[in-house]
């Protein structure tokens, strides 16, 4: 039998090597057997998604890269950012399960605590989170968006800068747990993946490794046979793949 692919959508054009940083973010072991993860970075579009340009750039390329999986044989779609850029477009035109880091992430920090902090590298990012926690009806369980001020790297990640970025990163979580209430941390990007291992064993409460999360819970859906509602995401009358394929540049 063959394994159940699983589409994972980068949304920034990178090279190999970095979609091979992203793809780190799952451990070998944490795969489950039967399950095979693919990597995909759209191939133009947004540089470091910290404005409503690169927003809009991310949520068409992530669409565009992702609208024929099903045609492609794959089981289920990932979008590799706390942005969910393009979900729920995707999940209109698409019948398998697509997944989300974001609604994937407070969902589950949701079922662990009562407040969660979305954890990030810097405040222009705050806007991606907005537009979630809006659409999700999250803000009444968002303790606090908080930041370290600190220009993110998306293809080479954190990556030689552990020893200063983590404990800024650190520095705000025990901010957030004790000034606005939180008692989970969310990270806010996918990107910051490097870190998770670290906080969770320096912090005394828990914390999303986003992309992780969705990851799994993609295989979750897949092996109980769940995906969204069609009723929720009705598929449109008339599809327009071809010019969206061809419509990039």
């Amino acid at each position: 039998m063959s394994d159940k692919r699983v589409k994972v959508i980068v949304p920034i054009p990178m090279d190999a090597a970095g979609v091979a940083n992203r793809a780190s973010q799952l451990p070998p072991e944490l795969i489950a057997p039967g399950f095979r993860p693919e990597y995909v970075a759209v191939t133009w579009g947004a540089a470091l998604g910290d404005s409503y340009h690169d927003m809009l750039l991310m949520d068409w390329t992530v669409f565009q890269a992702g609208v024929r999986a099903e045609e492609e044989g794959y089981s289920a779609v990932v979008i590799d950012t706390v942005s969910d850029s393009g979900l729920r477009a995707l999940r209109s035109r698409l019948n398998i399960p697509v997944v989300g880091p974001g609604e994937a992430a407070f969902h589950m920090a949701m079922m662990l605590g009562k407040k969660f902090t979305i954890l990030t590298m810097w405040d222009e990012w705050f806007p991606l989170y907005e537009k979630t926690l809006t659409e999700y009806g999250y803000w009444p369980r968002c303790a606090s968006l908080r930041s370290i001020k600190t220009r993110p790297d998306v293809r080479e990640l954190l990556e030689g800068k552990e020893e200063v970025v983590f404990a800024k990163l650190k520095a705000q979580a025990e901010a957030a747990m004790k000034e606005d209430g939180a008692d989970v941390i969310v990270l806010g990007s996918t990107t910051m993946h490097q870190s998770a291992r670290w906080l969770a064993d320096n912090l005394p409460i828990p914390v999303i490794n986003p992309g992780l999360i969705a990851y799994k819970q993609a295989e979750l859906l897949v092996q109980l046979g769940l995906s969204h509602s069609k009723q929720a995401f009705p598929a449109p009358e008339v599809g327009c793949d071809a010019a969206i394929i061809q419509g990039g540049l």
